[in-house]
């Protein structure tokens, strides 16, 4: 019984050795190849019943008409197997046309058809990929230009309804709101090289102190302003923001309006998920190198999970139900992706510490080493 088995499986490799070698001939890889077989069995058969002719006696006439007929089906199913693909490929490019990008072609195939459905395959999802890439574009835009806006529209409905008084403290305000927005559609115009890294950083060195404390300001400024303006984010009045930097002199070097975008987002995440007049902490220490820093948002909230902490930076990743609190809305999932995003570009580390209460985001920024890089 062995000695069978090991004569079949010899007999078997030996075959596919000498399939392989007339790969070239092979009309299953090779549409030249499958033309010229074509060509032969036509003439095999044009011979065959020309043969028959002389040995039977019969007209010449009839075997021309029985040998146009036969060589006319097989080219037909020739023709048949080898159109097929492009058939397939009209009905997916015309799913394209109106935007479904989820179908394939089969690409079973070895010869020159079945590269061409790989390749078509291969840009189907390049394509698809570009249309989630724009969809995802429009809901950064959205979520990034919602703060400025909903604070700017907070100030001028109360300079409106007389709750404020029309002051240069007042205008001051609602200009750096203004000049925040201007600066942010201007970044909007790099998109297209976010992805790839290519956004240069205009980093300088900075106080700290006063930096996020600015911050916190506009942060406690948004809270007030999502119930005027209905822009959808947070109205959580009721948590405490609170600020640590050691020492209070602390200095770093990053990029600071790509800084305020982490800042302001851990801020925000963290607030959703505080529990009832619970408190936020932003802690600002000194890192390893020169103009290093090391930030840590914290929050007493439920916390994230062990098995969901990989996840919580992913583009549009909304959280587990293990996440919710209070101020939970569901948000765009966008925040922590692009904090993510903005520490990566910096050279840094961003991730969720272990804390015995509530959730911690650690932010770690290199500082010159990454400006020399």
């Amino acid at each position: 019984m062995r000695r069978r088995r090991a004569w079949r499986t010899s007999t078997q490799e030996l075959w596919q050795r000498f399939w392989e070698a007339l790969r070239p001939l092979d009309p299953y890889r090779s549409v030249k190849a499958a033309l010229g077989a074509l060509v032969i069995v036509s003439v095999i058969i044009t011979t065959l019943l020309v043969f028959m002719a002389i040995a039977s006696a019969t007209e010449l006439r009839v075997i021309t008409v029985f040998s146009i007929i036969a060589s006319l089906l097989v080219t037909q199913f020739v023709a048949n197997s080898l159109t097929a693909p492009l058939g397939e490929m009209t009905d997916v490019t015309r799913s394209m046309a109106h935007g479904d990008y989820s179908r394939r072609v089969r690409s079973g195939r070895r010869d020159e058809f079945g590269d061409l459905a790989n390749a078509f395959n291969r840009m189907a999802a390049d394509l698809e990929a570009v249309d989630t890439h724009r969809k995802e574009l429009v809901a950064n835009v959205s979520h990034e230009l919602r703060t400025p806006i909903a604070a700017l529209r907070a100030v001028l409905e109360n300079v409106v309804d007389g709750v404020s008084e029309p002051d240069p403290e007042t205008m001051r305000t609602a200009l750096k709101q203004c000049e925040r927005l201007g600066r942010l559609v201007e970044q909007l115009l790099d998109l297209s090289r976010l992805d790839n890294g290519v956004v240069p950083l205009h980093t300088r060195r900075f106080e700290v102190w006063p930096y996020l404390s600015g911050v916190l300001k506009e942060a406690n400024m948004s809270r007030g302003a999502s119930t005027l303006a209905g822009s959808g984010t947070h109205t959580r009045t009721d948590v405490h923001l609170h600020l640590d930097v050691s020492p209070p002199e602390l200095t770093a070097h990053a990029d600071a309006e790509r800084l305020h975008q982490v800042v302001a987002n851990l801020i925000d995440n963290a607030i959703k998920h505080s529990p009832r007049h619970g408190r936020v902490t932003v802690h600002a220490r000194r890192g390893e190198g020169p103009g290093s820093l090391e930030l840590e948002v914290q929050d007493e909230g439920p916390g994230i999970p062990e098995s969901e902490r990989y996840r919580v930076f992913e583009r549009f990743n909304r959280g587990g139900p293990g996440t919710s609190g209070p101020g939970t809305d569901g948000g765009t999932g966008l925040g922590l992706a692009i904090a993510r995003w903005a520490v990566d570009l910096h050279g840094g580390r961003i991730g969720v510490a272990e804390s015995p209460r509530g959730c911690r985001i650690r932010v770690t920024l290199p500082g010159l080493e990454s400006s020399r890089n």
